[in-house]
Order: structure tokens, then C-alpha cells, then sequence
């Protein structure tokens, strides 16, 4: 008889046994370091320098400004970014050093079943945040050379980050348990927002805020969109990131077949070696592979 398996179980078997967080199918670890730690330095760069020009009272920002971004979705999941590719890439250099094992497999199973969930939002996340803020939010033009940079920078590149994850690296498609804690993410920043319309007294976007609309006399909305249109768009881009998921993890599939079976690519290993040399690099079966 089948013995049922538990989707929320860590599980058992080894952890990663060829290094697939670590290794790309194309990139030598040094380079994958070097790019990972690239861009985290850039995303860090850019959250840093938009925390220093608002708060030096730039454009019309100050210091509320600064405080108050860390509100926004957008800004949240660019911290994601910052923090996901410097680990990453700290991962990488325990690997690219000598070979050995990486930091990563030290950590205990729910460290690395987190750092894999913590992957998983970094290439979905980005993809829902460039989408609703072209397609919803994005009002032209920009007004000054660094509203076009760090508009760019936040909701432009960071797919281009979350794309770099999905095609270079070696990782297999995340588990589909996956999508119900990135639902639950979701729903918990939803909860943020609304907190924040109690203390700060200021709706973080525009399609949250359930009050009547109102048009002034040039046009403009200065009311909200009522709670029939709120509750769209909340399921909306609940469905979004289901969508989202289902696409990446469609990707990474095919990137992980035409690389690894068609191209027979079984990825670029510490001094040149082939996956099967060694015990340690042994790959196991997972259960989200077959």
C-alpha cells in the first residue's frame, strides 16, 4: 500500500547532495558568486541611496517618506532581493572555497527548508510587483532623473534578478506547497497595509482603500475605489501569484531539461568536477521531481 506523504515535512533523505544552490549549469562558482554578490550590492545600493536622498529632503521627500516605505510591498520584497542574493552568495563562496560542504548543508533541515522558500519568493514576488505596478499604479512620466532610476531599479531590474535565479542557476522547480505560503505572505502584507492605514492614517495603495470614489474638478480620483473593486483586486492578485508560480515553476522545469538532458549540462563544479564523483555529490530523487 502507498504510504501518504506529508507536504509540510522537512523530510529525510540528504539535503541537496549536488549542490544545486550553489552550482550553475553554465557559470563556474566563482562567477556565480561574483554575480550574486553583484547584485546584492546593487539592490543594497539602491535602497540606501533612496533612504539617504528622501531623508536629505530631496524632490520633495523627507524623513516620513523613509519611514513610511517600509510599508510598500515593492520595498519589502527589494530587501528580499538585497538580503536572498547576499546569503546566496555567501553560500556560493563556502563552496567555490574548497569544494567541500557548504555552509547551506550545515544548517539544520528547517534553515534549508526556509532558505528554499525564501528562493521561491524571490522569483515570483518581483514578477507580481513589476506586473501590478506597470499595469496599475504607474502614472507618466517620471518627473526627475532619480524617480526614473529607482522606479527602474525597483520595479524593473528586480525581475531581471529573479529571471538571473531561474535560468542560471541549477535549483529544481520549488514544490507547489511552496504557492500556499506565498499566499499566505500575501495575505499577511495585506494585513500590513491596513494596520498601517490605522496608524499612519494613509492607504499604501490606492486599490486598497474601500472608500467611495470621489472626482474633483480636474478628473482626479481623491476618494477610494470602493470595497466591491478592493476585494477584486485582492483575490485578483491572489490569483496573480498563483499564476506567476505556475509559469516559473513551468520554467525552471525546462531549464532544468533542456540543460541537463537535452545539453547534457549537469552543471559547473568546484575545480571541474562531474556530479558523480564523490559521495557527497550523489543526486537522490526528490519527490517534487517525479
Amino acid at each position: 500500500m502507498a504510504r501518504w506523504s506529508n507536504p509540510l515535512k522537512f523530510g529525510e533523505d540528504i539535503w541537496d547532495p549536488s549542490h544545486r544552490f550553489e552550482t550553475s549549469w553554465l557559470l563556474p562558482p566563482w562567477v556565480l558568486f561574483a554575480c550574486r554578490a553583484a547584485i546584492s550590492l546593487y539592490a543594497f545600493v539602491v535602497l540606501l541611496f533612496v533612504i539617504g536622498w528622501e531623508a536629505s529632503n530631496h524632490d520633495g521627500y523627507d524623513i516620513n517618506d523613509v519611514n513610511n516605505s517600509f510599508s510598500y510591498f515593492t520595498v519589502l520584497t527589494y530587501w528580499g532581493i538585497a538580503f536572498y542574493f547576499l546569503i546566496a552568495a555567501i553560500h556560493t563562496f563556502s563552496y567555490a572555497l574548497n569544494g567541500g560542504t557548504p555552509l547551506l548543508n550545515r544548517f539544520p533541515r528547517p534553515l534549508q527548508a526556509l532558505h528554499h522558500l525564501f528562493w521561491s519568493t524571490i522569483i515570483t514576488y518581483p514578477f507580481l510587483v513589476t506586473i501590478v505596478f506597470w499595469v496599475i499604479l504607474y502614472s507618466p512620466p517620471f518627473d526627475t532623473n532619480f524617480a526614473l532610476w529607482s522606479n527602474v531599479s525597483q520595479h524593473g531590474l528586480n525581475s531581471a534578478f529573479a529571471l538571473f535565479e531561474i535560468i542560471f542557476t541549477r535549483i529544481n522547480p520549488a514544490p507547489w506547497i511552496h504557492l500556499l505560503f506565498l499566499v499566505i505572505i500575501l495575505a499577511c502584507y495585506c494585513g500590513l497595509a491596513y494596520l498601517t492605514q490605522y496608524t499612519k492614517h494613509f492607504y499604501v495603495y490606492s486599490f486598497l482603500d474601500p472608500n467611495p470614489k470621489v472626482v474633483d474638478a480636474t478628473g482626479k480620483n481623491i476618494g477610494g475605489v470602493g470595497k466591491g473593486a478592493v476585494v477584486g483586486y485582492v483575490f485578483g492578485i491572489a490569483a496573480g501569484i498563483i499564476v506567476v508560480f505556475s509559469i516559473v515553476k513551468g520554467i525552471t522545469w525546462v531549464r532544468k531539461w533542456v540543460t541537463e538532458r537535452k545539453m547534457g549540462r549537469e552543471g559547473v563544479f568546484y575545480k571541474g568536477r562531474r556530479m558523480g564523483q564523490g559521495e557527497v555529490e550523489l543526486e537522490t530523487t526528490r519527490m517534487w521531481d517525479k
